[in-house]
Order: structure tokens, then sequence, then C-alpha cells
């Protein structure tokens, strides 16, 4: 079983003709993922890779019935295009754009409040259900079904350990990148929820990152909710020296909190084993499957 996406999910990819877009929705098409419509301004009417191309999204969902939209427009307007899909009535928007800037994305955090539409990212790699759909921008083959829900603020963290997973002879219900700028729509607490009703995930992985307070957040939740699946974790940026700029926005540390060791202690607080390499969290989750 999957969440948020499966066989039955339509995708508009906005941005299609861009290289960024056309190349990663050759990508899913090429995965089975059904991407029924594509949006260029300015090129409504035309086709990419037999992709009928509209000139907005209320077009494409009101041809095609599309439900879900990935973004690969530039940052300058990928604000505006994540609204546009809210009002197009999109369930599920998938903005892989990065350096959108952070007044625009409180804007449309506040914005989708009530509407009825998931965001996930900005800045993210999207997500995979194996054997049912990707909306995003992963390396497909290294991933695999299985009953391990994996959760990531890194892309490439999450491509390593969703590898690392399959050559343990196991796999993965579903994979998330929720992405790593300080405002995001998905957030680490949101998705444990959905997992925690997956009856096919039976364990997850969460992999965080220094700077930010969502895995703070997120053992909270655990160590009060008695969450029924075994959880076990990752930090990544436990080396870095102090005072040392990181690369991704949500990477600031204020005070106590954003430190990798406040991070590692919350978790081991709320009863999640916090591995040291990607090899020791990917034998923690096998050891829990047993």
């Amino acid at each position: 079983m999957s969440i948020l996406i499966n066989k039955d999910t339509r995708v508009v990819v906005q941005g299609i003709t861009g290289r960024e877009g056309a190349f990663h929705s050759d990508r899913m098409l090429e995965y089975g993922t059904k991407v029924v419509a594509g949006v260029t301004p300015g090129k409504g009417g035309t086709t990419y890779n037999s992709v009928p191309v509209f000139g907005g999204v209320h077009g494409a969902v009101k041809e095609t019935g599309a439900n879900t939209s990935i973004i690969f427009v530039p940052a300058p307007f990928a604000a505006d295009a994540v609204v546009e899909s809210a009002d197009a009535g999109i369930g599920l928007v998938v903005c892989i754009t990065d350096g959108i800037p952070t007044l625009d994305m409180i804007r449309v955090v506040n914005y989708l409040k009530g509407k009825g539409t998931r965001l996930i990212g900005p800045n993210c790699p999207g997500l995979i259900s194996p054997g049912e759909a990707k909306v995003g921008i992963m390396p497909a083959e290294v991933y695999q079904e299985g009953p391990i829900g994996v959760i990531s603020r890194s892309g490439t963290l999450t491509y390593e350990t969703c590898d690392l997973i399959t050559r343990a002879g196991s796999g993965v219900s579903t994979c998330i990148g929720v992405g790593g700028d300080p405002i995001i729509g998905t957030r680490f607490l949101d998705v444990l929820k959905l997992f925690r009703d997956d009856e096919e995930t039976r364990v997850v992985v969460l992999i965080g990152e220094i700077g930010g307070s969502d895995e703070e957040t997120a053992a909270a939740y655990l160590r009060e909710s008695n969450y029924p699946k075994p959880v076990v974790s990752f930090i990544s940026g436990r080396s870095a020296p102090p005072g040392k700029r990181m690369g991704h926005a949500g990477a600031i540390i204020s005070g106590g909190t954003g430190t990798p060791q406040a991070k590692v202690k919350a978790f081991e607080g709320a009863g999640v084993p916090v591995g040291n390499t990607l090899e020791e969290v990917v034998q923690l989750a096998m050891e829990r499957l047993r």
C-alpha cells in the first residue's frame, strides 16, 4: 500500500517544456506514472512526448482530470504556480523548484490553509511509491516495493538510504522528500501521521539534518502519542564545525535548537534509535522487521 500517490494518480507537469520538466516527465512516464497533461503558458494546444500541453492548470484539470501537480517552474514564478494548482482543485502539489524566496512561501502556505491542497516541498525530490507511481526526480532504479516508509529532508541521503534498503533485501512503501527550506508545506509530523495509518508500512526511517526544529517537533509527537510503529533515525551534519553556514536554507541553528546534538537527544528521549551511519540506520530498520 502507498500514501498520497498510487497507480490512479493523474499528474500535470507545470513547466513540462523546460529542460528539467521535460527530462523528468520522460522519467516519470517511463516508470509508468500517469502524466496526463503539461502546462506551459503560451504553448497550449501543443504536445510533449504525446502529452497534451495546456496554457494553464485549470484547462488541464478540466480536460484530463489531473489530481496531482509537479512543478518545475523557475523560482520567481513557482509560488504563483502552486497557487494556480490549488485554485484549480489539485489535491497534491509537489514543488521541485529551489531558491523560492521565503516571503513567497509564507504567502503560499497561508493561502493553502483550508484549500484542501497538500504541498510537498519546495526544494525537494518529490515522492515515490515503488510499483505504483513516481512524482519526483529520484532515480527509480534504487527503489523496490517493501514495508519501510522513508521521510527525509535531504534528496541525496534519501537515494542512498533507499538503495541500501534494496541491497539489504527489503523495500519501501512510500518515500517522501519533504525539502530543506525553512518554509515547507508538509513536515515530518504530517508524514508520520500518514504512515501511522498505512497498514503496509511496518517501520519508518526518518532522515533529518542540522538546522530548524522539525525533527524536535516530530520527536515530541512520537514521545507523547505512543506511536504504534518502530521509527529509526539519522541526523546529518553532526560533524559540521560551529558557526559554519550550511547548504540548505533550512539549516539554521537558533540557540540550542537545530543543533544535531539537540535532535539526537530529542529522538533518543522519544525512544527512537539514531544511527551513526546510513548503513547502521538501515540495519536498525531491518532488525525491527523481524
